[in-house]
């Protein structure tokens, strides 16, 4: 992505007949959030003055402490290629401060940041991440609402016409090129109505702030077509699931530090730990990743979604992989994370797990690369290979028990995070579902 100065924002917003600014930040729960404010307002923005109510965010802070400032982050200036006949939207996401000019503790980006330095104390210089979103594509109704009708019947890498989202794919492309966006891979997904879009990795606050771009791109171009685009993880029964599969890798001043020629796998001490790190806290950091009740219904066994706590550098069951490229290209793949996870929270807790491997030196066990789904459960069991939790209710109780990932969301977003997803998990419990009735109603 471009980067920018306060002048050049200036110039770029006169010329671009910029009308608007959405000042966007994200939420706890990973949503985007935005104040709109008018162009007249901009060198107010670029001065740090903005402020707006914090008290009416989920999880923020109390209606006595509301007061908060948008911070804008230059580099994220961005013009939007639609618009009006008054003139066109630009935005800025912004870090979120306190009145006393403090970064807030329950801002994810902020506290992304805050985990990023600890990397550094480490002697690394950056922390990349490349993402690999799923999303669905429904129809709308005459009235506009998004119902469970899918728009294709395709499958893997299919082309049209069994491919009918291609022709959005291919504008949710054209879009993404525009605002900067280098596009590595698009193409249909398994399941029907499923689809990937994959762009070129980024340092980690950077590809965040490219998730959430993403997401809003996708979801504006899909209505413009007619379709409502969807990253809950698991939508239809019987089919696979959305995942966000996180590539993620280590640099120092020497280059990639998960690259090392001579050993047999070419990979590095520090890859091994990290690695190691990973799998310790996967139980952990799996209500971080896997944050909303249907995320479960995705993590099951038989749809290619990982369910077991294991590496290989062959075969894609197994929750971490290892993909072939080597040199600058090597990463460590988490096939885990879904798209309904806050990327900032994620991150944040992926790196704290993986750099615990490495400041402890921990050993990475033994790849696996068999078919881990159909190894029996004894035959895991002796090879050490233990289970993601099967709900959202187990993921808290083990990411509460787990002090390196709440340290490494802080106690504000820790607590908040957890109360949430408690409230969730109870509303859920008490719901009676359609399968309950079949089931049941008339059976007892």
């Amino acid at each position: 992505m471009p980067k920018f100065t306060r002048e050049q924002i200036i110039a770029s917003a006169k010329k671009d007949n910029v009308r608007y600014l959405r000042l966007m930040f994200t939420d706890i729960l990973g949503t985007i959030k935005n104040v709109e404010v008018p162009i007249s307002q901009l060198e107010k923005v670029l001065d740090n003055k903005m402020m707006f109510d914090g008290s009416s965010i989920e999880g923020f802070v109390r209606i006595e402490e509301s007061d908060m400032y948008l911070y804008p982050d230059f580099d994220t200036w961005l013009v939007f290629p639609w618009g009006t006949e008054q003139g066109k939207v630009a935005r800025l996401i912004c870090d979120i401060y306190m009145p006393d000019g403090t970064p807030f503790a329950g801002d994810p980006r902020n506290n992304l940041k805050r985990a990023l330095k600890e990397m550094e104390d480490l002697g690394f210089t950056e922390f990349n991440l490349g993402p690999e979103p799923e999303f669905f594509l429904f129809k709308l109704d005459e009235k506009g609402q998004p119902t469970l009708k899918l728009n294709d019947q395709g499958g893997y890498f299919d082309l049209a016409p069994t491919d009918l989202g291609e022709n959005c794919r291919r504008d949710i492309v054209l879009e993404l090129e525009a605002l900067g966006f280098e596009i590595e891979a698009s193409h249909h997904e398994v399941a029907p109505g499923q689809h990937e879009i994959d762009w070129k990795y980024a340092n980690a606050v950077e590809a965040c702030d490219n998730i959430q771009t993403f997401k809003l791109i996708v979801k504006t171009v899909a209505r413009k077509h007619g379709l409502h685009a969807t990253f809950m993880p698991k939508p239809v029964f019987g089919i696979n699931g959305s995942g966000m599969h996180f590539n993620m890798s280590l640099f120092n001043e020497n280059g990639n530090a998960f690259y090392d020629k001579e050993d047999e796998r070419q990979l590095s001490e520090t890859a091994y730990q990290f690695i190691a790190g990973l799998i310790k806290h996967a139980r952990g950091y799996t209500a971080v990743c896997n944050p909303i009740v249907n995320s479960y219904k995705r993590l099951v066994p038989g749809y290619e979604a990982p369910v077991y706590i294991a590496w290989s550098g062959k075969n894609r069951s197994p929750l971490i992989r290892i993909p072939e490229s080597r040199g600058m290209s090597t990463r460590v793949e988490l096939r885990s994370v879904d798209p309904a996870a806050n990327p900032y929270l994620a991150l944040a807790a992926l790196l704290a797990a993986g750099l615990d491997g490495v400041k402890n030196k921990l050993e990475a066990p033994a790849p696996i690369n068999r078919n881990i789904y159909q190894m029996s459960a004894e035959d895991r069991y002796e090879n050490g290979i233990l289970d993601l939790p099967t709900s959202l209710h187990e993921a808290l109780g083990e990411f509460s028990k787990d002090q390196l990932l709440v340290d490494a969301l802080g106690d504000h977003i820790s607590n908040n995070f957890i109360e949430s997803k408690e409230i969730e998990v109870m509303s859920y419990i008490q719901q009676v579902t359609e399968w309950e009735r079949e089931q049941y109603l008339n059976m007892y």
